[in-house]
């Protein structure tokens, strides 16, 4: 039974039951590959980040090993005392290059590094304008700057601008910040727009490239060179456990900014640094982007295949521009009960309610990768139109 001081966490969860809401983890029983074992159901599976499948890519595997023998399973510090290791300023110095900027710095994750440089390079004097559809680690890193906050409507350069106009006269530093693919719609953003604004009302620009980093521009190296704005970005956010497959974030900047980011970054002070394995086979990642351009084709070969397929059988897919490929149902307890017969005729397509997405636009969201075979999409799009048919989504 709970602490008496708990029992509302119970009530909260009941009510959640009672709503039809509540969620069980799925449990993966196998490697993260297009058809995996979940809680022991083969389903192909259109839920993971695995954009490329470098999860499980051999040359990522062959090097992680090799990391372990060479410098053992754990770094046993954090970057600022005993922590940074050799392998570490090699990723660093492969990322700044790949991404073509002075320099970078690996966080734990992609959250820790939106909230921690947000919240590292701005205080109470300042002001960030912000979209409404940033991920959760710019909102809290936002919060936690203690800055003002505006934000704009999605995608809407207009608003964007009016807010900048009212607060052009005020001190204290300006942060223009936006996701470069956002993760819940799959859209792009007008990034050489707000660019354009940024330098026009004298804004630090930064972007988070999470879902854009491996998927977008030459190599994959993201929505800057997707719209060729290199030197125009000061600050690029990008992850290690998407695309590139492994674990980790990393901010990208002037060499003075990543210093400083040394200095004040809380999660970069406070959280030892990643284990020699993680850092080896991101690297490897790196190295495979370049080598391997056809990843990225097939990714995008499938990701057509699939959004047609949807389209043709009536389902509404948003604004979706990219692999991220939302089915829209509006109400939560019906995309949690469409997600749950998916799964059950073997699809995993996990549904997203509020307050992940606003009230009234629950969806199941699908994340198709390089190494899906067409025949498993294409029985994949039967089971949505049987399924979909049957709970009346189309």
């Amino acid at each position: 039974m709970p602490k008496a001081q708990l029992k509302y966490l119970a009530d909260e969860l009941d009510k959640l039951r009672e709503q039809k809401l509540y969620q069980k983890l799925r449990v993966l029983q196998t490697e993260q590959l297009p058809v995996a074992d979940f809680d022991g159901h083969e389903v192909i599976n259109l839920s993971s980040n695995n954009y490329l499948g470098l999860t499980t890519h051999p040359k990522l595997k062959e090097r992680a090993a090799r990391a372990v023998e060479e410098y053992g399973v754990g770094s046993g510090a954090v970057r600022t005392i005993a922590g940074t290791m050799t392998i570490h300023l090699q990723l660093e110095e492969k990322i700044a290059q790949f991404k073509q900027v002075e320099a970078s710095v690996v966080f734990q994750s992609g959250f820790t590094a939106n909230a921690g440089t947000v919240q590292a390079i701005l205080g109470r004097e300042d002001v960030i304008i912000s979209d409404e559809l940033n991920h959760a680690s710019i909102i809290d890193g936002c919060r936690l700057s203690r800055a003002e906050i505006k934000i704009f409507p999605h995608k809407d350069v207009d608003a964007c601008e009016r807010i900048l106009k009212e607060v052009a006269n005020r001190s204290g530093r300006k942060l223009l910040i936006t996701d470069g693919v956002f993760s819940m719609d799959g859209d792009i953003a007008p990034l050489p727009q707000l660019v354009e604004l940024a330098e026009k009302y004298g804004c630090i620009m930064m972007i988070d490239d999470a879902h854009a980093s491996g998927v977008l521009g030459r190599h994959g190296r993201g929505t800057v060179d997707h719209f060729n704005l290199h030197g125009r970005v000061d600050i690029q956010v990008g992850t290690l456990s998407k695309a590139i497959g492994v674990l980790g974030g990393y901010v990208c900047s002037t060499r003075d900014a990543i210093e400083f980011l040394y200095h004040r970054a809380r999660p970069f002070l406070f959280s030892t640094s990643h284990p020699p394995a993680v850092a080896a086979s991101c690297l490897a990642a790196f190295e495979v982007l370049e080598e391997e351009p056809e990843l990225i084709e097939k990714l995008w070969s499938n990701t057509r295949f699939f959004k047609a397929g949807l389209q043709k059988l009536g389902f509404n897919t948003g604004m979706s521009e990219t692999p991220i490929t939302p089915v829209i149902v509006g109400d939560a307890a019906l995309a949690h009960e469409f997600s749950r017969q998916l799964f059950e005729a073997g699809v995993f397509a996990q549904s997203i309610g509020y307050p992940t997405v606003p009230v009234g636009k629950a969806r199941v969201r699908t994340i198709v990768t390089a190494t899906h075979t067409e025949e498993e999409l294409a029985r994949a799009l039967d089971i949505f139109e049987s399924v979909g048919r049957k709970l009346r989504i189309i």
